[in-house]
């Protein structure tokens, strides 16, 4: 997060004004630069971090009661859906069936206030105002980020579809699949994910939805590490069958084959690539073997893949064309903005210290699970 002020007589004035020592001056200072500092704020948030790329705002105005009507996102033949959405920030995510009406949604606030000594103000230190304002800014970033990756990674360890197969009967699956060799991130896992995706997204009648199109994952999240193994296609081989198409013994140990030429030289040149099959590749630090998202995985997922954080990694795959995943945030309803920033009461004068409190309510909900997928490598 990168926030200046620009150099201009009146920025400059202003914060003069903020380090006056006569509290008639300096507070009117310190609101107008706090009504000033919000709307920014609120920008920049939603436009950093990987949250925003997949939960979809869904604004409110502030002191109302937030709520959904389900049955207009679901088509499903079941009188029930199953939501998951903390209760407090930093809280346990939880998975909640309701029915088809208003769900209430949870919401919950994100603070952050900042301060300085007054001398840098009086002595026109934007730059150190500027700093001030982008660590309220990060703060409230890092909750946002963690807040809504763990929602998200609770829904995708608990997600299971029922569809019918063709003789009628039920069959569950899971939403996360194990990749077919240990440790490594091949095309043959991508395939096999995106059939999963496709499976597990039916049409109420358990048949072909009418957005066939669709590939069930548009996005993907990984590590650095599988990230490597991707720029690693250039060179390395990728088959999982033997020359004459017959499956290798054990399965997947015939590998003598690589990409063709065109694509591992693209590859090689772009020094990696950003997607597989039209699909993107986003690269997470968080993610990776005992990293904290591979390690929130691991202590909500039970299913039947074998998942250990410190040797084994999860691979998020998203459809971000679906509003699988919410985000109900209240807005200002005078300015419109979604981030509040005041003046902070707490010095006294001979603190000589000024600042600001800055704060947003939000929630995070995951509504539709069989947008999400994951590959255990």
């Amino acid at each position: 997060m990168k926030i200046k002020l620009k150099e201009t007589p009146e920025q400059v004035e202003l914060i003069k004004a903020i380090g006056s020592k006569d509290p008639a001056v300096s507070r009117p200072a310190l609101e107008a630069f706090a009504a000033f500092i919000g709307p920014v704020i609120s920008k920049v948030l939603s436009q950093l971090g990987t949250a925003s790329l997949i939960y979809r705002d869904a604004p409110y105005d502030e002191d109302s009661n937030p709520s959904m009507p389900l049955d207009l996102w679901y088509d499903q033949g079941t009188n029930y859906v199953q939501v998951w959405y903390q209760t407090v920030a930093g809280g346990l995510p939880s998975s909640v069936v309701e029915g088809m009406k208003e769900m209430k949604f949870h919401t919950y606030h994100l603070d952050s206030a900042v301060s300085f000594l007054k001398r840098y103000a009086r002595h026109a230190r934007l730059d150190v105002v500027s700093k001030a304002v982008e660590r309220m800014g990060q703060e409230v970033l890092v909750k946002q980020e963690r807040n809504a990756w763990a929602t998200l990674l609770k829904a995708l360890a608990e997600a299971r579809t029922t569809v019918k197969n063709g003789a009628g009967n039920d069959v569950t699956y899971e939403h996360v699949i194990d990749a077919t060799t240990n440790n490594v991130f091949q095309l043959d896992d991508l395939n096999r994910l995106l059939t999963r995706a496709r499976r597990i997204n039916v049409s109420f009648a358990s048949g072909t939805p009418s957005d066939y199109d669709s590939r069930g994952v548009t996005d993907l999240f990984v590590s650095p590490e599988v990230k490597e193994q991707i720029r690693a296609f250039a060179y390395q081989p990728m088959n999982t069958r033997t020359v004459d198409g017959t499956a290798g013994t054990p399965a997947g140990s015939s590998t003598a084959l690589g990409l063709p030429d065109n694509i591992r030289e693209e590859i090689f040149r772009a020094s990696g690539t950003q997607e597989i099959y039209g699909i993107g590749i986003n690269e997470l630090l968080e993610l990776g073997t005992a990293q904290k998202y591979n390690t929130l995985f691991d202590t909500y997922y039970t299913g039947a893949v074998t998942m250990v954080d410190a040797n084994d990694e999860i691979v998020v795959g998203i459809d971000l064309s679906r509003d699988c995943c919410i985000r109900p945030i209240a807005r200002n309803a005078d300015t419109g903005a979604t981030f509040t920033a005041v003046p902070d009461d707490q010095f006294v004068s001979r603190q000589d210290k000024t600042g600001w409190y800055g704060s947003l309510e939000e929630g995070r909900a995951v509504v539709d699970a069989r947008a999400l997928v994951g590959l255990v490598v």
